[in-house]
């Protein structure tokens, strides 16, 4: 089905819904939309060849196998659909409540247009709500006239079914936590975005104070001129946070607006554009040392997972480096973004855990969501105290700000978050004195610092421009196997680790066998256990004390180490001493390459002289 049909049926001058455009091909994104139509159904949505499949479930699915559902195939939707929620006003096709009900990755068990050709399309979901293994199945023709756009949508019997699965138990949105009423406004509104807020627990006692780095004189020096600049700044921002925002909407006043704008419109290199849909975040690239610099400023490394927030009026998306949503697991940190006094922004940080000593741990994190992999989770631990470290802000009300510097940009963050947000908190840093901070993070226990360069523009990709250096040694690898157990210990010995190298081969690099609690131990069993395959992902003998049982090498691994070690051509690098940290669903087993420190010199001198020219 084309797009022609989708557009054919919609007058988009009268309806909130994206004009349909063909997208980019190749992604493979799922979305479940609820939809208060004439009559409540569920739109179920596969990302395929630029376009959104889709078909409606009268019933919504199930992840009870035992459960049948109908599915109606539909017209195709643009890619542009997949975020819409909303209401769709009367007199308009499909006018009604529109819900994101779940959103994730789908993987195809097989050449995904065949399959759909055939009728037969199975596939993986790793959704928040929704995972495991599906299939749509078209029925055969049982009445005259039939158009052939019946199918089944079957849930197969894996690890993820559920026989008391209840749909209605799970009605809220991913994205913005809210009800279908909540969405259309059923306390006098008639607005697209509802003027209520998702609700959000008792915040956390954690205070900016509590991970004061800068107790070093020297990593707190300043010029005259800089602190002068910042007096200003602080100055400008409480004028602006006298002005209120309009009464339970989350809009700002028009008096604010004026101010962003003037000062947006005066900032060198920064041009007004449409807000960025998908932002994929800046990567620091590793060195050897820490070193000390008045062309750089320092920051804390902070142990957690990257999200960059995009927030609108209507919601606040949180997002992961692979594009992951993750507004679901941190509604106090959404709820706190939606509070903010902009209209539009993209902000870059990080979703840290924080254990009794205000440090953020990456363990904590673990046992705070209860995910760790994409489509599994267990219940978490919400009372686990979060909060979001901001260190970038790469649009702000209408304006992109990629192409101005580091500095300018986080001089605009600083004042639009305030001083005592609670769940949300504005990563301070540090001008030139990256050694006495890099002491103080190590002193605290900390993971590390990273290096930025003050005039750097915000790139999507890897950079020198930002240098990060570790305290402790981390590396996500690729569980590739694991060994019998011996003595008391059950389910499992070690874990055999591998990594991609730069010719994209997969190399072993060691085993981990500590790192475990008993029930962290249990939990990671119930994952190998899935992914259990006769194939050796390395494609021949590796060096192990016990012959391994090999996996589909799908799950991660945040791994703790001393140093790497080479041994011989045949050897290749090892990890000294690994310790099992927790799995990560924030990084595709691809991206686990091999990342040894590079020259400090080097790298500084490049990234210096590229900025000077």
């Amino acid at each position: 089905m084309a797009l022609e049909q989708y557009n054919k049926k919609r007058r988009f001058a009268q309806t909130p819904e994206p004009e349909g455009k063909i997208g980019r091909s190749g992604q493979h994104r799922f979305v479940v939309q609820k939809h208060r139509a004439s009559h409540l159904h569920y739109d179920f949505r596969l990302e395929m060849d630029g376009v959104l499949k889709s078909w409606a479930v009268p019933k919504g699915p199930s992840l009870n196998p035992e459960e049948k559902r109908l599915a109606m195939q539909v017209e195709d939707h643009p890619v542009s659909y997949f975020h819409f929620e909303g209401s769709i006003p009367e007199g308009n096709y499909g006018a009604g409540t529109v819900m994101v009900w779940d959103t994730g990755m789908w993987e195809p068990l097989g050449d995904e247009n065949e399959m759909l050709a055939k009728g037969d399309l199975k596939f993986r979901l790793q959704g928040e709500k929704l995972a495991g293994e599906f299939v749509l199945a078209r029925m055969r023709s049982r009445r005259p006239g039939s158009k052939g756009t019946e199918w089944l949508l079957i849930k197969k019997k894996d690890t993820a079914a559920k026989n008391s699965f209840d749909i209605d138990k799970l009605d809220y949105s991913v994205l913005t936590q809210r009800t279908l009423d909540e969405i259309a406004g059923d306390e006098g509104s008639s607005e697209w975005q509802s003027n209520r807020k998702a609700a959000v627990r008792k915040r956390t006692g954690w205070r900016n104070k509590d991970f004061k780095i800068a107790d070093n004189a020297s990593a707190e020096k300043t010029t005259k001129a800089a602190a002068a600049k910042q007096s200003a700044i602080q100055s400008t921002s409480k004028k602006k946070s006298s002005v209120k925002k309009k009464a339970a909407t989350g809009s700002v006043s028009q008096t604010q607006s004026v101010l962003w704008a003037d000062q947006l419109a005066q900032m060198p290199n920064v041009r007004q554009s449409a807000m960025p849909r998908e932002i994929h975040p800046m990567l620091a690239t590793l060195v050897e040392e820490p070193f000390d610099d008045p062309q750089w400023l320092y920051e804390v490394k902070w142990d957690g997972y990257r999200a960059v927030a995009l927030l609108s009026p209507r919601q606040v998306r949180l997002v992961s480096r692979n594009q992951n949503y993750l507004t679901a697991e941190f509604p106090e940190i959404a709820q706190a973004m939606h509070e903010l006094a902009v209209e539009n922004a993209i902000i870059d940080g990080e979703a840290v855990a924080l254990d009794e000593e205000g440090r953020p741990s990456f363990s904590l994190m673990q046992q705070r969501t209860g995910m760790t992999h994409p489509g599994t989770r267990t219940a978490g631990n919400r009372a686990l105290p979060i909060v979001y470290y901001a260190f970038d802000l790469l649009y702000l009300n209408g304006y992109n700000l990629t192409t101005a510097g580091l500095e300018q940009r986080k001089q605009l963050l600083q004042q639009i978050i305030p001083a005592d947000k609670g769940f949300v908190r504005y990563s301070d840093h540090h001008l030139e004195h990256g050694t006495a901070l890099y002491h103080v993070a190590r002193d605290k226990g900390l993971e590390g610092i990273v290096a930025k360069l003050r005039t750097s523009p915000y790139v999507q990709k890897r950079s020198r421009d930002w240098l990060k250096i570790k305290i402790t040694r981390r590396q996500e690898c690729v569980i590739a196997g694991y060994t019998d157990p011996k003595g008391a210990r059950e389910h499992f010995g070690s874990l055999v680790l591998g990594l991609y190298d730069a010719h994209g081969k997969f190399t072993h690099v060691g085993n981990a066998g500590s790192g475990f609690t008993e029930a962290s131990h249990a939990a990671l069993w119930k994952k190998l256990k899935e992914l259990k395959t006769e194939t050796n992902p390395f494609g021949g003998k590796i060096q192990s004390t016990r012959p391994p049982h090999w996996l589909r090498p799908e799950l991660v691994a945040e791994i703790k180490f001393s140093e790497w070690t080479h041994e011989g051509e045949h050897g290749g690098y090892k990890m000294r001493a690994p310790i099992f940290q927790g799995l990560r669903f924030d990084k595709k087993p691809r991206e686990c390459v091999f990342e040894f420190p590079r020259s400090m010199r080097t790298e500084v001198r490049k990234a210096e002289e590229e900025a000077a020219n």
